[in-house]
């Protein structure tokens, strides 16, 4: 089973963003008087979807138990590789709605809450829904080849959205100042003590290993990349990425590890 994923670093806060009060990118000195930074803030959508989307689920996994005696959605869609080697490739991706317990839920829906607002503020709706969804991939697809286990949970998916969180702040550090800086510094610090954690029986830390590994490449090449574009009465923050760029982004991730279980898979039925 997934571990659940403590709450990311105060930094950025809810949906504020940063503070850009003193520096500019390539050193740029802020503008005197009362200009402010326009930022386009889109409301967190998607995070609040799969939120609720994964509640249901849950919702259903317990009504299933009570009824009939069997977790239903779990024993569909759980990580097994037994049944992934049969054809049942959609197990690659229904983990991630899957929890096996009302604290192992409220775990990663709490981290889900904490992370998404922010990240999906800068990615806008359906590059962060891309990305939620190949992190999650790639971490069951890691699964898959290194742990025999079954496994379940979102985890996958939000470590990595948690490795991409910190490719964000490391590539706009110049215009996040110090506080992009120590944010970093609290992601990796999370990362590597989920990871610690991770190491515990009964913990599929290979799922966290690859989403937050598909996380960061996704982010790499198609996460936002911040410049400040300035007016006559206005500073606003402009994505240099274009939708291109996560396209690239989406193909590099999903044929990486789309090649990692063909190659696992041949091996296997060869």
């Amino acid at each position: 089973m997934n571990a659940a994923t403590p709450p990311p670093p105060s930094y950025p806060g809810g949906d504020q963003g940063p503070s850009y009060g003193e520096t500019r990118p390539g050193g740029m000195q802020g503008v005197p008087g009362t200009r402010q930074i326009e930022t386009s803030v889109e409301k967190p959508l998607i995070t609040y979807a799969v939120m609720g989307l994964t509640i249901l689920v849950f919702l259903a996994q317990l009504l299933s138990e009570n009824i009939l005696g069997l977790d239903v959605p779990a024993a569909l869609g759980v990580k097994s590789n037994e049944a992934i080697l049969q054809g049942q490739f959609w197990r690659l991706f229904t983990p991630m709605l899957l929890h096996g317990s009302l604290l192992h839920l409220g775990f990663n829906m709490y981290a889900l809450y904490a992370l998404g607002p922010t990240l999906e503020s800068y990615y806008a709706h359906a590059r962060y829904l891309a990305l939620y969804v190949l992190a999650g991939f790639a971490g069951n697809v890691t699964s898959f080849i290194f742990s025999p286990a079954n496994s379940l949970g979102s985890s996958t998916a939000i470590f990595g959205l948690l490795g991409a969180y910190g490719v964000f702040l490391y590539q706009n550090r110049v215009l996040l100042g110090g506080r992009g800086r120590r944010g970093l510094i609290n992601i990796i610090t999370i990362a590597v003590i989920n990871l610690a954690i991770g190491t515990m029986p009964g913990i599929d830390n290979w799922g966290h290993i690859g989403g937050l590994v598909g996380g960061v490449l996704f982010a790499w090449i198609g996460g936002p990349k911040l410049r400040v574009e300035m007016n006559y009465s206005s500073l606003r923050l402009e994505d240099e990425r274009q939708g291109g760029d996560a396209l690239k982004a989406g193909v590099v991730v999903a044929l990486v590890f789309g090649g990692m279980l063909a190659a696992a898979l041949l091996r296997e039925w060869l």
